[in-house]
């Protein structure tokens, strides 16, 4: 499972409550401008409207070598998921202080799959938090390599 695209604000910015993998919905200049490597999500959120599932600021750049029928880079993407998936993740966005963040674009089986994530928003002190956890665990692996 190799990541095309990644969003580096996700973990950072929110709790991770439960995660989806998803389908989304793309045109041939998209999947060819991916393959590429070009693109970014880090801005980018879902949302669920009419028991259908969105994903919007996702920005995947124009394909260099796309004619007059090239995509739009901020165009609203649908994600496939299934009812039941679908109906979790309403009573999950219902909910105020969550949000629905992609996590990373990936491969599988020869198409683009989302993984998408219910995030509850961290405060600046959850975040200052998991900062001098990181900080700390890498002094202690630190110590262990020196002592050997």
């Amino acid at each position: 499972m190799a990541d095309i695209l990644t969003n580096p604000k996700a973990r950072r910015d929110y709790h991770v409550l439960e995660t989806f993998e998803a389908g989304i919905v793309l045109r041939g200049t998209e999947v060819k401008a991916l393959r590429a490597g070009k693109g970014q999500i880090s801005d980018a959120f879902g949302h669920v409207e009419n028991d259908e599932v969105f994903l919007y600021n996702a920005h995947i750049d124009e394909y260099s070598h796309g004619n007059l029928q090239n995509h739009q880079p901020k165009a609203v993407r649908k994600l496939l998921l299934h009812k039941s998936e679908i109906r979790k993740l309403k009573g999950f966005a219902a909910v105020k202080g969550n949000a629905l963040v992609p996590l990373s674009f990936y491969w599988k089986k020869g198409k683009v799959k989302v993984a998408l994530a219910v995030g509850k928003g961290k405060t600046q002190f959850d975040k200052r938090e998991d900062l001098k956890k990181r900080e700390s665990e890498r002094e202690l692996k630190r110590a262990t390599m020196k002592a050997r």
